[in-house]
């Protein structure tokens, strides 16, 4: 099951009273992107891809937290409304390898559940549209993808299996080329001018 748009507009609202940042934004911006891509692929249904793609993030309703813990609290969340489908997202969008992120055995109780949830899910179409488009939304617009991966590396660092999740968000550009026609840059308001922008990366805010 999936929320309604207004229902997922809703969400983003109460969630930035409790964790505002330019994470709104950007969910908004995925979702947009989403729809305007799944809306060329005739086997895809745009409002689901404009919904979970808003909903990706929900999980950073909770505050500033890391990678594994805002894809769990997303997650858990989801499935307490009985929003499986976009559940499924908010685990799915961080973990561009899938199955192959996990070459270690987790210590902690949440990465340990998402290990065992990546581990046993096949990634669809709907999956990797959002990995894809959490990779060319930012809060100002869309850019392409090395702006992206350029603008979190200078807020996060290096981290192990970057590259590689790069080289798989490239391999998913090119899928849904092929499905569209046409590249995905085209299909994103005003791309060319936001890729030149170059604001400083964003930081939470020391409390």
């Amino acid at each position: 099951m999936l929320p309604t748009i207004e229902e997922a507009m809703h969400e983003l609202e109460l969630a930035e009273k409790l964790n505002p940042g330019p994470w709104i934004k950007h969910s908004i911006n995925v979702g947009i992107a989403a729809r305007n891509i799944a809306e060329k692929i005739p086997e895809m249904d745009s409002q689901k891809a404009y919904i979970v793609g808003i909903m990706h993030d929900i999980g950073r309703r909770v505050g500033i937290v890391d990678i594994p813990t805002h894809v769990y609290e997303g997650y858990k969340y989801c499935m307490q409304k009985g929003w499986d489908e976009t559940a499924r997202i908010c685990m799915t969008h961080s973990y561009l390898r899938m199955k192959e992120e996990f070459g270690y055995e987790p210590v902690t109780e949440t990465e340990k559940a998402i290990k065992n949830y990546i581990v046993n899910c096949e990634p669809d179409d709907y999956d990797r549209l959002i990995q894809l488009c959490d990779s060319l939304a930012v809060d100002y617009g869309f850019v392409i993808l090395e702006k992206r991966f350029v603008d979190v590396t200078r807020r996060y660092g290096i981290m192990e299996g970057y590259i590689k999740g790069w080289e798989v968000a490239f391999g998913i550009k090119e899928y849904f080329e092929q499905k569209t026609g046409c590249s995905v840059y085209n299909l994103l308001p005003d791309i060319g001018r936001t890729t030149l922008l170059t604001p400083k990366p964003w930081k939470p805010p020391v409390k």
